[in-house]
C-alpha cells in the first residue's frame, strides 16, 4: 500500500468518534503512559497552574506569544496572558467566598499557556481528557505481586478558553468527543456557531458575523465603498474577512479592493510585500483587519517604515480592540484607527485585586515572576538563569500602576462572566441533582458533560459589567459592542476613545471623532469619486464601486447617471449639462459692424444714383444726356439704384415679405444693369460691323429697339424668379447648424431666409452671364474712338466688375465653415454689389455730372455726323491697332 493510500485509510478510519478517542488513547499512552520522563509520572506538569477544589475547571491562556520556527513560546503577554489569567483566578476567588453559588463546594483549576499556537494547544489540552481515557495496568503487578495503587488522575468537567479562535477549533475537537463544555472569552470566529460540529462550545463574545456587520456599517457610516481586508491565517482572521466579504456582497455598496492574508508563518519581508500590495489600489485607504495582535503590530511597523503614516485607515476588529500592546511605538501610524470590542466595562475589583499583587502574595501564578520582570523592566535572580549585564536587578518592592503603566485588558470581564457562566450552571445542575446536600454529591461524581452543557445554555445573570449573560441556541452571546478611536491629536489624554456603540445597529458619534493630524473631516476611501456635473460614470467591468468619469461633450446632456444624450436639434445643453435649453436665435442686427458698412455703402450710393438720375431729369434734353441713351441711361441708373437698395432687405430681420423681396430684386438690379449695357455694347459693336461691309446702318439701333431688346432680358430674369416663387414660396427657416461650434454656449440658431448659396448663386448666374456677355463685346469695341460712343468707359466697367466678383467667390464660399458665415457672407454679397453698382455709377455717369454742372459750357451742340463717316473714322482707327509699336498715329476728325 502506497503512503498517499495509507494517510486516506487512517484518515478513513478516523472519523469515527469513538475510533478517534481510541486513537488518542494509544497516543497518551504513548506519550505518557510509558515514557519514564513524563509529566503523568512526576505528578505534576511544568507550564501549568494547578489549584485544589472539589470540581476543577480547565483554563487555556496565551500566556506567551507564538514563537520563532522551531521554538513554540516566545515573550511574556502581559495583557492577553497575564490579565486574563489573573480575571479567571480573581473569578475562582469571588466564586469561593460566595456562600451563594456553590456552597461548600470548591471551584479548582488547572490552567495551561497555549502559547498563541494551535497545536501546541492541543498537545497541551491532552491533559484535560487524561481521567476520561481508559488505561490497561492489568499486567502491572509491584515487586510483591500486588497490584499498583495508581492516583486517579485530577478531571476537569469544563474549559474555560481558549482565547484565539484556530486554538479553540483546535481544541474543541478535542473536548467534544469527551463531552466536556467549553466556554471561551474571546474566541469570535463564525464557524464555532455551527454545533453539528462544535456541540460542546459556547462563548461569552459574540461571533464574527455580528462583530463584521458592525464593521460593515461603520465603513458605510464613513462613507466609504472601496476597502482593503488583511487577515491573519486561521480560522479567527480568515472567517472573520469571509463573513465580512459575504455580508458586504448581500448588501451592496462595498467593493473590496484587496483581500490579503497573513501566513501564520511570515517569511522575511512578507509584510512589505503586503504593504506594496495595499499600495496597489491607493484609494483604498480603509482597511479592514481580522489579524492576531502580533500581526498588526507588524502591520504597523512596516507602514512606518514606509512613510505612510496617516494614510491608511484601519478597522480593526475586536482582537485589536483597546489594546496598547499591538500600537506600541506605533501610536502615530495607529492614529484615526477605528477599533470594535464586544462591550465591556472596567471591573474595579480585578483592579483592586491586581494591583495588589506582588512576588509575595502571588505565588500560584507560575509565570508572574516572568511577567514581573518584563512589566517593571528589571531582573530576577532565578537558579538557572544567567544575570544580564546592564539591566536593573528586581527589588520585589515594585507596585504594579505605581511603578508601570497598568491598564485593564479588554477581555478581563469576559473571562471573568465565563468562569461565573461555568460556576452558575454547576450550581444549577447541584440544586436539581443534589437538592439539600452539601457538597458534591453521587450523581455531581462525576459531573457528565451533556448534562452540564445544558445548564451551561439555561444561564441568564448579570455579569460583572452589569450586562446580562445568556447563551442562544448556538452557545452565542448577543452581539454588544463599544465602537473606539484611537486619538493623539487635540485631546488631553491620548488613547482609545469610545465614539459609538453597535447593538443590532450602529449608532455613531461622528463629533467625537478625529484623524490623523486632528482633522475632524472624515477621509475619504473610495475607488472613484463622484463625477462631476455634466460627467457620466463609465463603469470597470467586474468593480462595481469604481468608474471612469467621461464628459457629455459637445451637444450631449446627462441622460442618467450612466449615459449621455444629445440634446435636440434647436436646443443645447445648460451649463451643468443636467439637461437642454431652448438656443438662441439671432439674426443680423442693424448695430452689427457687419450691417453698418455695407448700409453706410448702400446709402451713399442711393445718394449718388438719385444725384445722377435728378441730374439727368433736370438736364434731360441736354446734348451730353441725349448722347449718353436717355431711355437705356435711366434703365441703367435703376438697376444700380435696385442694387444698392437690396442691401437693406438683405440686413432686414427676415419675413415671408422680405424673403420674397430678396429674391427678386437681388438679381433683378444687376440683370437691369447689365442688361441696358450689354445692349449698348451690342449696339456699338453691331453699328462698326456693319460699317466695315457697307454703308447702311444694322437693325435694332433705335431707342425703342434696345428697350426692348432690354426688357426682354430682364423678363427671362424676372420668369425665373417667379417659377422660383412657384416651385417653392418663399419662408423663413431657423438655421441650427450654421452657428453650432464645439462650444455648444456660442451656438445659436440664425433666423434667415430660405436661399442657401446654390439658391444665391443661381439667382445671380444669370446676371453674371450677361456681364461676361457684356465684357466680351466691351473687348470687341475696344478700338472705337472714344469720342464717339461709350465703348470704353462700358468696358473699363466690366473689366473691374470682374475682379470685384472674382474677388467675392473665394471670400464667400471660403467662409462656408465659419461660424460667422451668415454675416460675413452678406456683407460680402452686398459691398460687393455696392462695389459693382458704384464702378457703373462712378465711370459711366459721374464723369458726365461732372461736365454738365461744373463745365455747362461743353454741353452745347455738336455738327451730326453721318453714318458713312463713323464707320469709315472706325476702319482707319482698327487698321492703326495692327502698326507695330504704334509707329502710325491716327488723330480723329473732331470737326463733325
Amino acid at each position: 500500500m502506497t503512503s498517499e493510500a495509507r494517510s486516506s485509510h487512517w484518515l478513513c478510519w478516523l472519523t469515527s468518534p469513538s475510533r478517534y478517542r481510541t486513537c488518542l488513547q494509544l497516543i497518551w499512552v504513548l506519550l505518557v503512559g510509558f515514557s519514564p520522563g513524563s509529566w503523568a509520572q512526576q505528578g505534576n506538569q511544568p507550564g501549568s497552574i494547578k489549584i485544589e477544589g472539589d470540581i476543577k475547571l480547565g483554563g487555556l491562556f496565551p500566556m506567551h506569544s507564538r514563537g520563532p520556527a522551531g521554538v513554540p513560546c516566545g515573550e511574556i503577554k502581559r495583557e492577553k496572558g497575564i490579565h486574563r489569567l489573573e480575571a479567571m483566578l480573581y473569578a475562582l476567588d469571588q466564586i469561593n467566598s460566595d456562600p451563594d453559588i456553590l456552597p461548600n463546594i470548591t471551584l479548582g483549576a488547572r490552567i495551561l499557556d497555549t502559547c498563541s499556537r494551535d497545536t501546541y494547544a492541543l498537545e497541551q489540552s491532552l491533559t484535560f481528557v487524561q481521567a476520561l481515557i481508559q488505561k490497561d495496568n492489568s499486567d502491572v503487578r509491584c515487586s510483591n505481586g500486588e497490584p499498583p495503587i495508581i492516583p486517579k488522575p485530577e478531571r476537569v468537567v469544563g474549559v474555560i478558553g481558549a482565547s484565539g479562535s484556530a486554538v479553540s477549533i483546535m481544541v474543541a475537537n478535542v473536548l467534544r468527543l469527551f463531552a466536556i463544555p467549553q466556554i471561551s472569552y474571546a474566541s469570535t470566529a463564525p464557524e464555532l456557531s455551527d454545533k453539528s460540529r462544535y456541540e460542546f462550545f459556547s462563548r461569552v463574545v459574540p461571533p464574527d458575523s455580528y462583530q463584521a456587520q458592525a464593521m460593515l456599517d461603520i465603513v458605510k457610516a464613513m462613507g466609504w465603498n472601496y476597502v482593503s481586508t488583511l487577515a491573519s491565517e486561521g480560522n479567527y482572521g480568515e472567517s472573520g474577512v469571509d463573513a465580512f466579504l459575504q455580508i458586504s456582497r448581500e448588501a451592496g455598496g462595498i467593493c473590496i479592493a484587496q483581500s490579503i492574508k497573513i501566513p501564520r508563518e511570515p517569511r522575511p519581508g512578507e509584510f512589505e510585500k503586503i504593504i506594496k500590495r495595499l499600495m496597489e489600489t491607493s484609494n483604498a485607504r480603509g482597511v479592514i483587519i481580522f489579524a492576531s495582535e502580533d500581526d498588526i503590530k507588524r502591520v504597523l511597523q512596516t507602514a512606518k517604515s514606509a512613510n505612510l503614516t496617516g494614510h491608511f485607515l484601519f478597522v480593526g476588529s475586536d482582537s485589536w480592540g483597546a489594546k496598547s500592546s499591538p500600537i506600541q511605538d506605533q501610536e502615530d501610524v495607529a492614529e484615526g484607527a477605528v477599533t470594535i470590542l464586544p462591550k465591556r466595562a472596567s471591573i474595579d475589583g480585578f483592579d483592586q485585586y491586581f494591583t495588589s499583587r506582588s512576588l509575595e502574595n502571588n505565588r500560584r501564578n507560575i509565570w508572574f515572576a516572568e511577567f514581573w520582570e518584563d512589566d517593571f523592566k528589571c531582573k530576577l535572580t532565578r537558579p538557572g538563569i544567567k544575570y544580564e549585564l546592564g539591566r536593573r536587578k528586581c527589588t520585589g518592592e515594585e507596585r504594579i500602576a505605581q511603578h508601570s503603566q497598568y491598564e485593564q485588558e479588554g477581555k478581563v470581564q469576559f473571562v471573568i462572566d465565563a468562569v461565573y457562566a461555568m460556576a452558575y450552571a454547576l450550581h444549577s445542575m447541584h440544586m436539581d441533582l443534589c437538592p439539600g446536600y452539601m457538597g458534591v454529591c453521587d450523581k455531581m461524581d462525576p459531573v457528565e458533560g451533556r448534562d452540564l452543557l445544558h445548564y451551561i445554555r439555561a444561564v441568564n445573570f448579570n455579569g460583572s459589567a452589569g450586562t446580562g449573560v445568556m447563551f442562544n441556541e448556538n452557545g452565542d452571546a448577543p452581539g454588544r459592542y463599544d465602537i473606539f478611536q484611537y486619538q493623539l491629536s487635540n485631546v488631553s489624554n491620548p488613547g482609545y476613545k469610545v465614539i459609538g456603540q453597535w447593538t443590532n445597529h450602529l449608532r455613531l458619534n461622528p463629533e467625537e471623532m478625529q484623524w490623523s493630524g486632528g482633522d475632524r473631516k472624515v477621509p475619504e476611501s473610495v475607488c472613484s469619486f463622484p463625477c462631476e456635473s455634466g460627467e457620466r460614470k463609465k463603469m470597470v467591468k467586474g468593480v462595481p464601486c469604481c468608474w471612469h468619469c467621461e464628459f457629455c461633450d459637445g451637444y450631449q446632456y446627462l441622460l442618467d447617471e450612466f449615459s449621455c444624450d444629445m440634446c435636440p436639434f434647436n436646443m443645447r445643453p445648460f451649463k451643468n449639462r443636467t439637461g437642454c435649453r431652448e438656443t438662441p436665435i439671432i439674426k443680423l442686427e442693424w448695430s452689427s459692424p457687419w450691417a453698418i458698412i455695407p448700409v453706410f455703402l448702400a446709402i451713399l450710393g442711393i445718394l449718388a444714383t438719385s444725384g445722377v438720375i435728378v441730374t439727368f431729369i433736370r438736364f434731360n434734353d441736354t446734348p451730353i444726356v441725349r448722347a449718353s441713351g436717355r431711355e437705356l441711361s435711366y434703365v441703367l441708373l435703376t438697376g444700380i439704384f435696385l442694387i444698392y437698395l437690396i442691401t437693406f432687405f438683405m440686413i432686414a430681420e427676415p419675413s415671408t415679405g422680405v424673403c420674397a423681396l430678396r429674391r427678386l430684386l437681388l438679381g433683378l438690379g444687376m440683370c437691369i444693369s447689365y442688361s441696358a449695357m450689354l445692349t449698348k455694347t451690342n449696339r456699338i459693336y453691331r453699328i462698326f460691323e456693319q460699317g466695315k461691309v457697307a454703308v447702311s446702318p444694322p437693325k435694332f439701333i433705335s431707342p425703342g429697339s434696345q428697350l426692348i431688346i432690354t426688357f426682354i432680358l430682364i423678363g427671362v430674369q424676372l420668369l425665373g424668379v417667379f417659377v422660383w416663387f412657384g416651385v417653392s414660396p418663399p419662408h423663413t427657416i431657423i438655421d441650427y447648424e450654421e452657428q453650432k461650434p464645439p462650444n455648444p454656449e456660442f451656438a445659436r440658431g440664425v433666423l434667415k431666409c430660405d436661399m442657401g448659396d446654390l439658391s444665391l448663386i443661381l439667382c445671380l448666374s444669370y446676371s453674371f452671364v450677361l456681364m461676361i456677355t457684356c465684357t466680351v463685346y466691351a473687348i470687341k469695341s475696344r478700338g472705337v474712338p472714344e469720342n464717339f460712343n461709350e465703348a470704353k468707359p462700358i468696358g473699363f466697367t466690366m473689366y473691374t466688375t470682374c475682379i470685384v466678383w472674382l474677388a467675392f467667390v473665394p471670400i464667400f464660399f471660403g467662409t462656408a465653415q465659419s461660424t460667422e458665415k451668415m454675416f460675413i457672407q452678406t456683407t460680402t454679397l452686398t459691398v460687393s454689389m455696392s462695389l459693382s453698382a458704384t464702378v457703373s455709377l462712378g465711370m459711366l455717369y459721374i464723369p458726365k455730372v461732372y461736365v454738365i454742372v461744373f463745365h455747362p459750357e461743353q454741353n452745347v451742340q455738336k455738327r451730326k455726323r453721318s453714318f458713312k463717316s463713323v464707320a469709315t473714322a472706325a476702319t482707319v482707327s482698327i487698321k492703326s491697332l495692327d502698326k507695330p509699336n504704334g509707329e502710325s498715329k491716327i488723330v480723329p476728325d473732331r470737326s463733325q
